[in-house]
């Protein structure tokens, strides 16, 4: 992750992504460089728009936030539960595959 970190730093101080400005920020952090790694996460963000993959990726803010208070309290049909559920385990199996294509990616 800390290789992808580097990456997005560099990116928002408006650096060019290099292998060689990529090793210098993750020197300074004391951390073990591996060329191969450096080279292929430089090769990939190469095609990557990473502006709009920051923008698709933000979850929103209003995520969890509370119901207002006006509004009573009904408990949901036994029907939409269920859906619910089916909802949540969909949501998860992306989740899991989306953090596995990433971790493949960079190799982790």
């Amino acid at each position: 992750m800390e290789y992808v970190y580097a990456s997005l730093l560099l990116y928002h101080a408006g650096k060019e992504i290099s292998e060689e400005n990529v090793k210098r920020i993750l020197e300074a952090a004391g951390i073990q460089v591996d060329d191969v790694r450096v080279k292929a996460l430089v090769a990939a963000l190469k095609e990557v728009n990473i502006e709009e993959a920051l923008k698709t990726a933000a979850l929103p803010v209003a995520v969890g936030a509370p119901a207002p208070a006006t509004a009573p309290a009904q408990a949901p049909p036994a029907e939409e539960k269920k859906e619910e559920k089916k909802e949540e385990k969909k949501e998860e199996v992306k989740e899991e595959t989306v953090e596995e294509g990433l971790a493949s990616l960079f190799g982790f």
